[in-house]
């Protein structure tokens, strides 16, 4: 079992939750019950699976639960990219959060990578 607290890809990906929900209270109200909760599950997904991949046993079910987050990764950006589409957001701002999942979906992808090599060695 992984200490999920002191990964930084899990401290990064929270700092992402906070920024998004900041982001999406600007959305038009209507957008409530549609692109905000979508936005705002799939966010969320990115820690909390992280965290749950760190509870368990073995480090397949890790990498299991690290795909599930990298998946919500690319879910968000492609939400994003229609909030951007829709207006919703700026370009600027489309950019930003573009680079910082970038960054996270290739953290989360060199872990993947980790726990699969390490798995090759037992």
């Amino acid at each position: 079992m992984h200490n999920f607290k002191e990964l930084k890809i899990w401290q990064l990906s929270r700092q992402l939750v906070k920024e998004v929900y900041e982001l999406t209270s600007t959305f038009p109200l209507e957008e409530k019950y549609g692109l905000i909760s979508q936005i705002r599950r799939c966010v969320v997904s990115i820690p909390t699976n992280i965290a749950e991949g760190c509870g368990r046993k073995t480090n397949k079910d890790f990498s299991h639960f690290l795909n599930i987050s990298l998946g919500s990764a690319y879910e968000l950006e492609t939400l994003l990219t229609l909030s951007l589409d829709l207006q919703f957001i700026s370009n600027e701002q489309h950019e930003a959060f573009s680079i910082q999942l970038s960054e996270i979906q290739k953290m989360i992808f060199g872990l993947i990578k980790t726990l699969r090599q390490e798995s090759s060695y037992i």
